[in-house]
């Protein structure tokens, strides 16, 4: 019975040692930083409104969803990406500026392919 005794207490030791020297070095990551983007006084509905535009997007006749990216911030619509024709980028806009929450659709990043 000691030597198991011993063995349990070698144990525990090792594994707070370990513990406290692991403590020692542990790294902190910091989340970088994008100096062109501001933060967001609505985050969640801003999330929102961008989960509705690629939603409609991608069940608009016309419109390949997947080359144009949407983001939003405080209900700003911004749509980039290289699509088929002025068409589509007019369909975009106009399907943007129907979900509730966009106060404004900024189109100037969709470039269409030659």
């Amino acid at each position: 019975m000691r030597p198991l005794f011993t063995l349990s207490s070698l144990t525990l030791a090792g594994l707070l040692l370990l513990g406290s020297a692991l403590d020692r070095h542990q790294v902190t990551y910091a989340q970088p930083q994008d100096a062109s983007r501001a933060d967001s006084s609505q985050p969640t509905t801003d999330t929102w409104i961008t989960t509705k535009v690629k939603a409609e997007l991608a069940t608009t006749d016309g419109i390949k969803s997947t080359d144009i990216s949407v983001a939003t911030l405080n209900g700003n619509v911004s749509l980039t990406g290289v699509v088929a024709s002025d068409v589509v980028v007019k369909k975009a806009v106009a399907v943007a500026r129907s979900v509730k929450g966009v106060t404004a659709v900024d189109s100037s990043g969709l470039k269409v392919s030659n």
